[in-house]
């Protein structure tokens, strides 16, 4: 197989390991296949799980698209590809959880050519947001990610850390999302580096999905909650959304690219609320999350 070839068989096993672990671990709903193509070339699949058990809303997405110009917001990051055909394929998961007090996550990773494979790039990342954060789980999930960075030795995770609390951040409302994780918009410099070793890292860093967050869906998926915290993971579930409409790249690189509309907004919440000005009670366990959404050292 060539790189093109590896890359995307690499996503769509991911794809198939991830939604047999999280239908399993869910035990009532099933995902449902979307599939779609794109006019301009390419196409993908996305799976779909809702109304389950554990999770709310389930979507993991494998796309591979190509055509003969780069769109405008990867031009942007990138000035040299502008006006040269591209080739991008990646695996997009997000969940939403029914309990409160399991948290989201998010994870992608994607690999990009351009004008042949004379240019090609690794990107992606994992970054989680509880409604109601937890140290001890917050900690496992970072260091799990440092342990996939220290095996890898391109990978830096306090460099991908930081970026990542950089980039998942509303700067309209002064807060990360969440509570990070890893974010690489390039693992290598554009060209560069090598790509066997960069391909090795994405395969560990799909590999590192599972048991990063399901130790805590296990921990939290039996806490007993009532309206108050559904509310509150509703309201910030309002955080969720506003990122990813007003800042998300991939979302603007699946629009700008004419992917299906259905995949990329896949990554919705299927409920979301906002309160005009609103405050958690002082002393409350809403007002301590609240400053675990600034960037922190969580080692």
């Amino acid at each position: 197989m060539n790189r093109k070839e590896r890359v995307t068989h690499l996503m769509q096993a991911g794809q198939a390991r991830l939604v047999a672990a999280f239908e399993a671990l869910d035990g009532q709903a099933k995902f449902k296949s979307h599939t779609w193509e794109r006019p301009g070339g390419g196409g993908g699949m996305a799976r779909i799980l809702e109304g389950g058990s554990v999770f709310e809303r389930a979507g993991v997405n494998v796309s591979a698209v190509y055509g003969d110009a780069v769109p405008p917001s990867l031009a942007k990051q990138h000035p040299a590809s502008e006006g040269r055909p591209f080739f991008a394929t990646g695996l997009s998961l997000v969940l939403h959880p029914t309990n409160p007090y399991i948290p989201a996550f998010h994870a992608n990773y994607r690999y990009f050519e351009v004008g042949g494979s004379e240019v090609w790039w690794f990107g992606g990342g994992a970054d989680m947001t509880p409604a109601y954060p937890f140290e001890e789980d917050i900690i496992h999930f970072h260091q799990t990610l440092k342990a996939l960075c220290d095996r890898h030795h391109q990978a830096d995770y306090r460099q991908l850390k930081e970026a990542c609390d950089r980039y998942f951040f509303l700067k309209h409302r002064h807060e990360m999302r969440g509570v990070g994780g890893i974010f690489f918009d390039q693992l290598s410099p554009a060209g560069q580096g090598d790509w066997e070793a960069d391909f090795a890292f994405v395969q560990d860093g799909i590999d590192t999905i599972l048991p990063s967050f399901l130790p805590i869906v296990e921990r939290r998926q039996e806490t007993p909650y009532g309206e108050r915290e559904r509310e509150w993971q509703l309201y910030r579930r309002g955080r969720y959304v506003e990122f990813n409409l007003v800042y998300d790249r991939g979302t603007l690189f699946g629009l700008q690219t004419q992917g299906d509309i259905e995949a990329i907004l896949m990554s919705m919440p299927p409920y979301a609320r906002w309160q005009f000005a609103y405050r958690p009670e002082v002393g409350s366990a809403e007002a301590a999350a609240l400053a675990c959404y600034q960037p922190r050292d969580w080692l």
